[in-house]
């Protein structure tokens, strides 16, 4: 990772962003933020999109930050200050059957997600799930990473292909 000391973990829903987040943070002592935990109030009440765009512009203008993600509506910031983009570009079925498990172990678990919102069976084939948003933004995101790793300008970008790229990546740091 060298010198980076703003880091923006990006990937399809599911791919395990916020672990790797939470692993180089622990590396290299750099604050993680996770995006979930600001951005989703109780309820699954969306923070407004303004208050996240403010929130996010003071976070990353700050000398060092790992964020688990980056949303529509301010991802141009993390990507613009970012000195490395860590894209977990696995295939996609790799990323939803890691959603699944993990979406069906937190209902099963009744596990806290963010801000005391859970899973349930109910939601998760709604309109609005995250099995849903996996399918609709997969394409974007990996057009997204792919697009940043060729560009000359902007981030270094590290693209891992797989779970044991990710790990290797990890354990070489």
């Amino acid at each position: 990772m060298g010198d980076a000391h703003r880091i923006l973990v990006y990937g399809a829903t599911g791919s395990g962003k916020s672990t790797m987040a939470r692993q180089l943070s622990k590396l290299t002592g750099i604050p993680w933020t996770s995006v979930d935990d600001i951005c989703w109030g109780p309820g699954w009440v969306p923070m407004p999109q303004d208050e996240q765009l403010a929130h996010f512009d003071a976070l990353t203008g700050t000398d060092s930050w790992i964020l688990d993600s980056g949303y529509g509506g301010w991802r141009h910031l993390t990507h613009e200050r970012a000195d490395l983009v860590v894209a977990l570009d696995f295939a996609r079925l790799i990323s939803l059957t890691r959603l699944l498990r993990r979406t069906a172990t937190r209902i099963i678990g009744q596990q806290e997600i963010c801000n005391g919102n859970h899973e349930s069976w109910r939601t998760v084939f709604a309109r609005d799930s995250l099995v849903v948003w996996h399918f609709t933004s997969f394409r974007r995101k990996r057009a997204e990473m792919r697009a940043w790793e060729a560009a000359t300008s902007g981030p270094a970008v590290i693209r891992l292909r797989s779970p044991a790229h990710a790990r290797f990546f990890v354990e070489a740091e």
